[in-house]
């Protein structure tokens, strides 16, 4: 694998590096009102980058198939949507909102918080993974700048998932520096994940439109069950829905200029 594709494999763990280090910038906390704004921001992204860069490749890469060419696309969705569910039943996990009232967590919470933010990033190291994939067996579904795009859009959505992470244990009376680390390692499985989606793909070339789409699904699971609840909750809802309309905008741009 050549340069450009290990700077788009470690492009998101490099936005979840750079969130968590708001630990050492911001105070004790991340505001309501800043999370929304955050996590709506990285919802936008996430279904703008499902779509243009995961669906429409997965459709396109499959139009040799005549009408049945949706097929691909409709069933590596679902796959990737239960894929995630299952994943969430079977996990210890919670949602991103506060389960508790006060500033101070749990344990047991601060363990689930780092787990949900992980388990968010490990579709998002596939998506990347096979975007790249498609480039290391030629396949043509995706070129280059659109692997490149999706691959910043996700370091950008990750940027406040990281500090999601690092926020709260600093709230806990943990160093900033233990916190930052803790933030880092959630976005380890990214590179992890990619990669792995890399090997995997040499054997099975054909289903990439499957994969794809897989990918896709798994993205969307997460803005449905994770991002949109918390950008919605409480007041001044309509900050984390300007904050999803601009950041669906600019993976569109990205995706578009660079595609």
């Amino acid at each position: 694998m050549n340069a450009q594709i290990w700077m788009g494999i470690l492009l998101p763990f490099i936005g979840t590096s750079a969130g968590a280090a708001m630990v050492f910038f911001l105070k004790d906390s991340i505001s309501k009102n800043l999370q929304r704004v955050l996590t709506g921001f990285a919802a936008g992204v996430m279904v703008a980058a499902s779509f243009w860069s995961l669906l429409q490749p997965a459709l396109e890469g499959a139009e040799h198939m005549g009408k049945l060419s949706f097929v691909p696309a409709a069933a590596g969705f679902l796959i990737g949507m239960g894929f995630l569910l299952l994943l969430d039943e079977l996990t210890p996990h919670m949602h991103l909102d506060n389960e508790e009232e006060g500033p101070k967590l749990s344990l047991k919470r601060t363990t689930k918080l780092i787990l949900a933010v992980t388990l968010h990033n490990i579709p998002e190291g596939m998506a990347v993974g096979v975007v790249y994939a498609n480039l290391v067996n030629g396949n043509g579904l995706v070129s280059g700048a659109g692997a490149l795009a999706l691959a910043i859009g996700i370091a950008i959505q990750n940027f406040p998932e990281g500090a999601i992470v690092s926020m709260p244990l600093m709230a806990e009376g943990m160093p900033r520096r233990t916190t930052f680390w803790y933030g880092v390692l959630s976005g380890a499985v990214e590179p992890i994940a990619a990669l792995l989606t890399i090997l995997a793909s040499g054997l099975i070339i054909s289903l990439l439109p499957y994969m794809l789409a897989f990918a896709a699904g798994a993205m969307f699971y997460v803005v449905v069950e994770e991002l949109i609840p918390e950008m919605s909750e409480g007041g001044h809802s309509n900050w984390g829905t300007i904050a999803f309309a601009f950041g669906f905008v600019l993976m569109m741009v990205l995706d578009v200029a660079l595609g």
